[in-house]
């Protein structure tokens, strides 16, 4: 069991590669002409939609609430595993991410993630200033972001978060743009993060719940903010997990 796990783990990153490869000159359309920002979400989901069924990973998408897709959110995931990116491309609205720069030292990966996305250095004060800046900015060029509360994989006991960060909610009180909750109940069991890193046959879900606006928050009452969309992940990573429906 633990070589065909091993197998199907090199099997899916070759398979990323692949398709990496296959789209980066489309991804090279946004960059090259910025105004065309909404198609790296439309190419994202392309990407999971191929990918998952490729590696075998059957998905399955839930939105509890109508998103306006012209309209413009933040979306904080829970991150347990580092296949919440990729399964954060099936992201119904076009959004950007917000998140740390590691894979920017990737070939080529890292260039086209740099110029799509913004990324932060989060042992650097600057760099997390200037991250902030570059995402007020994007919110104001009409883009939705993706950035994860947590701000990476921290937990050592998943499916329990750690405490959420104030950037994503900082962002949305000061720009009044709504925080949509969302819920990857599965992917710790799938790709667990743990060394060595193997995929494990499971359904992967993402589960986007209701818009939250920051009407009526401030930025005196953000830990209020934070803990309300904390209880709507948390209660659904309890629901699933008691019940372990894939």
């Amino acid at each position: 069991m633990r070589m065909l796990r091993t197998i199907h783990t090199f099997y899916g990153l070759f398979l990323f590669a692949v398709l990496f490869l296959i789209f980066f000159p489309l991804f090279l359309i946004p960059i090259l002409f910025k105004k065309q920002f909404k198609l790296v979400g439309i190419f994202n989901r392309w990407w999971a939609k191929l990918l998952f069924p490729l590696c075998f990973l059957p998905y399955r998408i839930e939105c509890r609430a109508t998103l306006d897709r012209k309209g413009q959110y933040i979306f904080c995931p829970n991150h347990f595993s580092y296949l919440d990116i990729p399964a954060m491309g099936f992201n119904p609205v076009n959004a950007i991410f917000v998140g740390k720069n590691d894979m920017e030292h990737i070939p080529l990966f890292g260039y086209m993630y740099r110029k799509l996305h913004i990324t932060v250095d989060r042992s650097k004060l600057r760099s997390r200033v200037n991250t902030m800046l570059q995402a007020m900015q994007a919110i104001d060029e009409g883009k939705s972001l993706i950035i994860f509360p947590e701000g990476g994989v921290y937990t050592k006991q998943p499916p329990r978060m750690v405490e959420f960060k104030d950037g994503a909610f900082r962002i949305a009180i000061e720009k009044q743009i709504p925080i949509v909750p969302v819920t990857i109940p599965y992917n710790w069991i799938i790709l667990p993060d743990r060394n060595p890193l193997r995929l494990h046959v499971g359904r992967v879900r993402v589960i986007f719940h209701a818009p939250i606006h920051p009407k009526g928050y401030t930025l005196d009452t953000i830990d209020e903010y934070k803990k309300e969309v904390y209880q709507v992940i948390e209660n659904e990573l309890t629901l699933c997990n008691s019940t372990k429906k894939h």
